[in-house]
Parts: structure tokens; C-alpha cells; sequence
């Protein structure tokens, strides 16, 4: 976690950083600049010891209190439990936080013990979570399952919400030329912690998280906004009731 440590640092990004014996894995995204596509390679991360575990969760109970938004994002290196998210999410609702879970399969379906209150899921990971076949009963099953809300993500043809009160559309009715999707729905993730932190409504949560998911397509590294777009794509984002 030293070079991970050290790059937050560069950027003025404040963290607290549980160290484990493994090397913390990497994430290679290789995009062709003639076609626009990408290929990920993901290693699969060290595997973490039970004390290591412990440690980790010592260190997000101290800093839990001082969060309005958790967001609870990715795959779980081995080691770790299959419901680490629902025991992190019990932790976080505790103290009154808001948690979101943006995970796959087993993870996400185990996570819904704990009430989150946003699962955000992408196509793939909305089957593999349920194995529901449909957008609206897939999603309708996790919120029965336990998810207060459900918002999925659908690429191109942008982003659906589902609650106890309604359901909403959401995308970008302009063209974006697409460098690096690497991203996008971590993009997506901010948008919707950043939106439920100003206890924004929905719907304009919703229309922020299309346009930042789109300004992060448009960038050519992962984690990065092309600000062109970040500026452009708001005017030319559509949300309506679904």
C-alpha cells in the first residue's frame, strides 16, 4: 500500500491506510487509441490474514463517526469474509451513515443483510446478484432482498433508479467519445455519495452522475474527469420518471 499511500498524498488526498503483508494489487487498463476499446487486467490482490481483517476494521470503526457517506466499492481480496460489507455497513448505519455498496455477485448479494441504502450495480452484476432475468424484476429483487435503492448502470444507455417511491431514467442524449471506460461507474459512485451527502433529490443525483460518468469515459486515465465535458454534459442530460 506505499506507492498507493504515496500517490493519494501527491494529490492532497487525505487517507488512513490499514497495511497488510501482501502486495496490494494493480489494475491494468490497455485501450486502443484506433478503436476506443479497452481490455482490463485485474490481479486477484494479496490475501489478508484474520488479524490483518481485524486491523482494518479497528481502523474504519475509528473513522466512521466523522463520514455522512460510506461507499463500499469493488471486489474483496481473499481472505476477507463474504459479508465484509454487511459488517462494515452495520458498523457505518450505527453512527447514522449513509452507506452505498458498489460490488458483484456473492459480495453485493451478501451485502443486503445490512439495509444498504444504495446498491449500485451494472447489467452484469445486477444478474450475477440475482439471477433474475429483466432490468425492472432484477432490480425490484433487490430492493425486496433489502436495498433501500437501487441505481444500475447500463453503459451507453445511461442509468435507471429504483425505490420504494418510484423509479427514474436517466442518460445523455448527446454524443461523448469514449477513451477509457475504466471508471465510469466508480464515477457514478462519487455522484451519487457527493448528491446523498447534500441530500440533493434524486433525479438532479441522478443527471450528475450521467454527466460525471461521462466526463470519466471521455478522460484517458481512470480516475480522472475530461473537465470539456464535465462543463458540457450536464445541458444534454435527460431524467424522467421510469
Amino acid at each position: 500500500g506505499a506507492r498507493i499511500a504515496a500517490a493519494l498524498d501527491g494529490a492532497g488526498i487525505a487517507a488512513a491506510m490499514s497495511s497488510v503483508a501482501g502486495e496490494s494489487r494493480r489494475t491494468v487498463s490497455v485501450v486502443s487509441a484506433a478503436t476506443g476499446g479497452s481490455t482490463l487486467f485485474n490481479e486477484p490482490g494479496p490475501h489478508v490474514q484474520g488479524m490483518e481483517w481485524q486491523g482494518v476494521l479497528a481502523t474504519y470503526a475509528r473513522f466512521v463517526p466523522r463520514a455522512r457517506v460510506i461507499v463500499m466499492s469493488g471486489s474483496l481480496p481473499p481472505g476477507v469474509p463474504q459479508d465484509a460489507y454487511a459488517e462494515l455497513g452495520r458498523v457505518a448505519h450505527g453512527s447514522g451513515v449513509t452507506v452505498i455498496v458498489d460490488a458483484d455477485g456473492r459480495v453485493l448479494e451478501r451485502s443486503l443483510a445490512a439495509a444498504p441504502d444504495v446498491v449500485k450495480p451494472n447489467s452484469a452484476e445486477l444478474r450475477a446478484a440475482t439471477g433474475v432475468e429483466g432490468v425492472e424484476p432484477a432490480m425490484r429483487a433487490l430492493l425486496d432482498a433489502g436495498a433501500r435503492a437501487v441505481v444500475a448502470t447500463f453503459g451507453v444507455d445511461g442509468i435507471r433508479a429504483v425505490t420504494p417511491d418510484g423509479a427514474w431514467s436517466a442518460r445523455l442524449e448527446a454524443a461523448v467519445t469514449g477513451v477509457n471506460p475504466t471508471g465510469a461507474g466508480d464515477a457514478v459512485a462519487a455522484a451519487l455519495a457527493a448528491g446523498l451527502e447534500d441530500e440533493r433529490e434524486l433525479p438532479a443525483i441522478l443527471a450528475d452522475a450521467v454527466a460525471w460518468s461521462a466526463a470519466a469515459v471521455a478522460a484517458p486515465l481512470a480516475g480522472e474527469l475530461d473537465p470539456g465535458v464535465l462543463a458540457s454534459a450536464p445541458a444534454s442530460v435527460r431524467v424522467e420518471p421510469a
